[in-house]
């Protein structure tokens, strides 16, 4: 396998982690005003992505860094051309960290609800700006033939790209209230949660299948075999899920959203494929795995470091998991 297409991979692998992981994190932070009805279960909403929010979020810093490395063209367009985007994102990410460090300081009612607000903002947002970055991934952009971005912030946002923001933020939403429901000790909590979820899951299946009709149409993003069955399973896993949180097998219906997520981030590479970034205005201005990447020998050189310490970190990320494996009552409040 030639190292452009591994790299290509691999960061998508990076870019599934990323939205698997932070994804739930998102959707815990979209559901605290709603599910969490006094300080005490505000609380232990907060407390079940503790221990994990913070290294959930490198998963993203490591696929930048990975771009910037492997594709560098790939990375200056996309940096340069969705700076105002970016950096929005970057605002969330950071009020949401501080949010969730700060928000129980103080014993005071209207610290915490501004705290609370600030988080639900910082969580809705991201997930917001990620949907409509990976549907301009899939319509393409402005991109000329020196590589370069001739858009604006505005002509990221299309009803198409407002629907796949719609379609990420219901689908971290779910997602979250599956590992809340997998988390929280506390049943009155727990029965909310699941209400909300059964919900969010039915909305998120009509509104999911006509961002991919809509695609389809639009994009051609079903342009392969490996596109169609990862949209296929997807669809599948995000009704098991649905219909197993509906039942009661919280455990189960995780699996599967994990699955969903993981073969939508296929789909939407897959589709990509051999591209990086479609221009709109020529395909021969388009940015591939080849007129984007670093030399062989860079590639070879970054291969031989992730073979050494991918496993490593992987290993670390599973530990963590494990070590803080229980629930959280009432008596395990950190935050």
């Amino acid at each position: 396998m030639e190292l452009n297409v591994l790299w290509f991979i691999l960061i998508g692998v990076l870019f599934a982690g990323f939205f698997i992981l932070e994804g739930f994190d998102y959707g815990v932070g979209i559901l605290l005003p709603f599910a969490g009805k006094n300080d005490t279960e505000r609380r232990v909403i907060l407390n079940t992505i503790g221990p994990f929010w913070d290294g959930n979020e490198v998963w993203l810093l490591t696929a930048g860094g990975a771009i910037f490395a492997a594709f560098p063209n790939w990375y200056a367009t996309l940096f340069s051309g969705f700076y105002l985007a970016f950096f929005l994102i970057l605002f969330g990410l950071i009020v949401r960290g501080v949010a969730i460090d700060f928000r129980s300081k103080l014993d005071n009612p209207t610290w915490r609800k501004t705290w609370d607000g600030l988080f639900f903002i910082g969580s809705l947002l991201p997930a917001l700006l990620f949907g409509v970055a990976v549907s301009n991934f899939l319509t393409g952009v402005p991109i000329d033939a020196n590589m370069e971005f001739v858009g604006n912030l505005f002509t990221l946002i299309t009803p198409y790209t407002l629907l796949g923001g719609i379609v990420f933020v219901l689908v971290f939403a779910f997602h979250g209230s599956l590992f809340l429901s997998l988390k929280s000790g506390v049943e009155e909590l727990n029965a909310r949660v699941k209400g909300y979820s059964v919900k969010i899951g039915l909305a998120m299946l009509a509104v999911t299948v006509a961002w991919v009709i809509c695609g389809a149409l639009i994009t051609g993003i079903l342009n392969s075999v490996i596109a169609i069955v990862a949209v296929a399973l997807a669809a599948l896993c995000l009704i098991i899920a649905v219909a197993l949180q509906w039942k009661g097998r919280s455990g189960l219906a995780f699996v599967a959203s994990v699955v969903a997520i993981l073969c939508v981030t296929v789909m939407v590479f897959a589709a990509m494929f051999p591209n990086v970034l479609i221009s709109t205005l020529n395909p021969l201005w388009s940015l591939t795995i080849y007129n984007a990447s670093s030399s062989p020998y860079t590639l070879k050189i970054m291969t031989i470091v992730a073979v050494t310490l991918v496993p490593i970190v992987l290993c670390y990320q599973a530990w963590s998991f494990w070590i803080f494996r229980k629930r959280v009552t009432k008596n395990d409040l950190h935050y």
